[in-house]
């Protein structure tokens, strides 16, 4: 329904265009992309079955790292097919609900994982400053707890971004979004109305989630830290250590992925629009696609799994 020419009442159809001026080589871009959503499925769902078939893994770190696993593959599963349409097959259309949908998937998904981020590194500082006490403050009651809580977390937090969508803003000047899926703020600013509540809940929701979830996991390492380098032997304290690298790495690539996209999309106003559609979706392709090739490369347990799982088949062809 038009109610002028420039003015559309809750339109049922948008348009993602992909990579605004980059059109022309987006079949190329998306091979790359292809590439990487393939090896980040293969390579989580390969940690996936290393972690259940062996009993010795069955404990919170590599159980929180299953959980991370199982969050990318849903979250790269709810995005990169979608691209691929619109890079590929010149499929750019997109229902405005099954838009609002893909939206709060990628930002539930999100969510979840910061919040796993966080509960590894609580397991990291229970681990190495209390020892003797880990196994009994972090039971499978426990860990699932955590699970529902992060999981519920992230899904009601995002939720009243779909309501105030939904509700809230009903005209919108343009149906085409200029980007390659759903984002938040990419939808909020098609809309003719006052998009102020929008924008602060989205912050909100930034902050109680990554900023919070970012403070809890610098102040975990600190006092990881403070205990590590108090350990008189050289060999204890790079073994204590050995075991957080792995984690490190992959906190530190996903956040600062993140605050940069964060940042690029709202006060990057100088930026090329390119420059921030591929940014945010490198955001959120390369930490599903590093983190099982980080934990598999930094992490001795699994590495030595995944050496028995390959020599096994070898050795039974």
């Amino acid at each position: 329904m038009y109610i002028s020419n420039i003015t559309v009442f809750m339109p049922s159809v948008l348009t993602l265009i992909g990579i605004p001026g980059l059109e022309s080589v987006q079949c190329w871009i998306g091979i790359p992309f292809c590439i990487m959503y393939l090896i980040a499925v293969i390579g989580n769902s390969l940690l996936l079955i290393i972690i259940k078939s062996e009993p010795s893994l069955h404990e919170p770190m590599y159980i929180f790292l299953g959980m991370l696993a199982v969050t990318d593959i849903a979250l790269l599963t709810s995005v990169v097919p979608k691209m691929l349409g619109i890079f590929w097959f010149h499929t750019p259309e997109i229902y405005f609900d099954s838009c609002l949908l893909q939206m709060w998937l990628i930002h539930t998904f999100q969510g979840i994982e910061s919040g796993i981020l966080l509960a590894m590194a609580l397991d990291r500082y229970v681990a190495i400053c209390y020892p003797l006490r880990h196994a009994a403050i972090f039971t499978p009651h426990l860990i699932s707890q955590i699970a529902s809580a992060v999981t519920l977390r992230a899904a009601l937090l995002v939720a009243p971004c779909l309501v105030l969508i939904k509700f809230r803003l009903q005209f919108y000047y343009k149906t085409v979004i200029s980007h390659s899926y759903c984002e938040h703020m990419a939808i909020v600013k098609l809309a003719t109305g006052n998009i102020r509540v929008n924008k602060i809940y989205g912050l909100f929701v930034a902050f109680n989630i990554a900023v919070l979830d970012l403070s809890f996991i610098t102040l975990s390492y600190i006092q990881i830290f403070i205990t590590v380098f108090r350990l008189p032997q050289k060999e204890a304290r790079l073994k204590a250590f050995n075991t957080c690298i792995a984690h490190i790495c992959v906190f530190l690539q996903f956040y600062i992925l993140a605050f940069f996209s964060f940042f690029a999309h709202r006060f990057g106003s100088h930026i090329p629009t390119f420059i921030h559609i591929l940014i945010s979706s490198i955001y959120l392709l390369v930490p599903p696609f590093l983190n099982p090739l980080v934990y598999g490369a930094k992490t001795k347990q699994i590495r030595i799994q995944m050496v028995k799982m390959f020599c096994y088949k070898i050795y039974h062809k």
